[in-house]
Formats: structure tokens, C-alpha cells, sequence
């Protein structure tokens, strides 16, 4: 047995530096949070070819980014779906059934990235999965970043299909008085983690 024990201290020692090189890594990639005040996420539909906006009141942001890494990091975003408003009662009570968002039965939409590739130096582009009405879609979400201390300002838009979720069915399936496109935008407001 005592000769075992030379044998087992390189393999120890490399264990030891590989947990920490990991630690290290995982330290340079900050952890951000939504700081509500100041935040948006917006949405934009078109009714006979004019914009119909509405907003997400209620969501929530999580960002791992390291700026210097070309393709690092980790975005995860919920909204509840239930907090969507377009500015009438009327408008919000249909958004609400079946047909639409379908509130009773899918109160909350997701989307997680773990690819965050660099395309510019403070623009970003975040690849991954938005899971929308029991729908799973993959989906590009490009973003400016602006960073000040401990604070940080994302801002983006991007555009899905509404029929790829089953957003407007029934009647509201052919396109020509709903527009097929949604244009989600976001201005998002970030503290760094302590």
C-alpha cells in the first residue's frame, strides 16, 4: 500500500488544478440580474397591416457573459405569458383564449442559450431554444451591450413566426389580416451579481 501512495499524488495534484482551472473560468464569466426598473420586452403584431404593440409586465433575466470570450455564456429568460398587454381590455380578454396565448393552459414562455457568440465588439448574439404555448423553436436573438460597473444595459429585437407556436388559430390562422410576424423587443436593464 505504501507504494501506492506516489503514484496517487500526480493524478491528485492534476485533479486539484483541473478543479481549480475550472473555478477560474467559471469566475471570469459574470452573473447578471434583471433590475426591473428600466427594463422592457415588447411585442408587436400587425392588424391590417398596422402595428398592434403590446408588452410583457412581468419577466425575468439571467445572464452569464464574459465580453472578452468569443463564444461564452448563459441567458435565461421567463415571462409571464399572463402579464401581456396591448393596451385595451377588449384586445387583452381574446389575446387570453385558446386561440391565442392560451393563458389557462400556458401561463409562462422560455428561452435558454447556452451559445453566446460575439459578432461585434458590444453586440452579441445569443442562440437557443424558445419554448412558447408547449411549442419549442430555435431561435437567434441578437443584442447590443453596454456595461458601466456594476450595471449593464442589453438591448435587442427580433422577429418569430406566430403559426410556429400556434399563436392565431381558427380563423385567425390565414395571414392577411394578422400579420404572420411578431417583433419581440427588449431593452433590459442588468446588475451584476454579488
Amino acid at each position: 500500500m505504501e507504494h501506492d501512495i506516489p503514484m496517487r499524488k500526480p493524478a491528485a495534484t492534476a485533479a486539484l488544478l483541473a478543479g481549480l482551472a475550472f473555478h477560474v473560468g467559471v469566475a471570469c464569466a459574470a452573473d447578471w440580474k434583471l433590475e426591473p426598473a428600466g427594463s422592457r420586452l415588447e411585442f408587436a403584431a400587425t392588424f391590417e397591416k398596422t402595428p398592434a404593440p403590446g408588452v410583457f409586465r412581468e419577466f425575468d433575466v439571467k445572464l452569464g457573459l464574459d465580453p472578452a470570450k468569443e463564444d461564452a455564456g448563459r441567458l435565461d429568460v421567463t415571462i409571464n405569458i399572463a402579464s401581456a398587454d396591448m393596451a385595451s381590455a377588449d384586445i387583452n380578454k381574446v389575446i387570453a383564449g385558446a386561440e391565442w396565448f392560451d393563458f389557462a393552459r400556458f401561463r409562462q414562455a422560455e428561452f435558454h442559450a447556452t451559445e453566446i457568440r460575439r459578432v461585434q465588439p458590444n453586440a452579441f448574439v445569443a442562440r437557443g431554444t424558445l419554448m412558447l404555448k408547449g411549442v419549442q423553436q430555435a431561435v437567434e436573438v441578437p443584442f447590443s451591450w453596454s456595461e458601466s460597473g456594476s450595471t449593464a444595459t442589453m438591448e435587442g429585437k427580433f422577429v418569430v413566426k406566430r403559426s410556429a407556436f400556434g399563436i392565431g388559430t381558427g380563423e385567425w390562422t390565414e395571414t392577411d389580416t394578422i400579420g404572420a410576424d411578431v417583433t419581440v423587443t427588449f431593452k433590459v436593464r442588468l446588475r451584476k451579481a454579488a
